[in-house]
């Protein structure tokens, strides 16, 4: 029985087999897609920049950028925290909860968004006046009654 192993299952022995090869190859992946995102970033801003502005492209290149962030964030998860070599249930265990709230996140920004948009506008629930439009009733004055 060697040293490094407790029990045939459980071993402490480190792997080093192609380790240099990995980290170049990742090296190069999260660069060139920092690269692509730099590149889109910098095409946004002249976009921006020039007489008339595409919303729609400017949209486009945006989400270009989120499945770029996207793709990194799974990679450097993937590598970096070894959970591509994990099993499957373990992996559903971290992801699961992740997306879940990001979806929390994303829901109660959308409400706080429609929040707002009915509360300046009375809710909807009737005709908007400005202060300067409103009738002020005066209640008229009694002379000489007492209750």
């Amino acid at each position: 029985m060697s040293q490094h192993t407790i029990s045939p299952e459980i071993t402490f022995a480190p792997d080093h087999s192609g380790g240099t090869k990995a980290i170049w190859r990742t090296f190069i992946i999260l660069s060139v897609l920092t690269v692509i995102e730099l590149i889109i970033g910098l095409a946004i801003y002249n976009i921006h920049k020039g007489e008339h502005p595409n919303a729609t492209l400017v949209l486009g290149f945006k989400g270009m950028v989120c499945i770029l962030t996207l793709a990194k964030a799974y990679y450097i998860v993937s590598v970096f925290m070894h959970l591509g070599s994990e099993v499957r249930n373990f992996i559903m265990t971290i992801i699961v909860p992740l997306a879940l709230f990001i979806w929390f996140i994303i829901a109660f920004l959308w409400d706080g968004e429609s929040w707002k948009n009915l509360r300046n506008t009375n809710g909807g629930s009737r005709e908007y006046k400005p202060a300067t439009e409103q009738q002020h009733v005066v209640p008229a004055k009694t002379e000489g009654k007492k209750d």
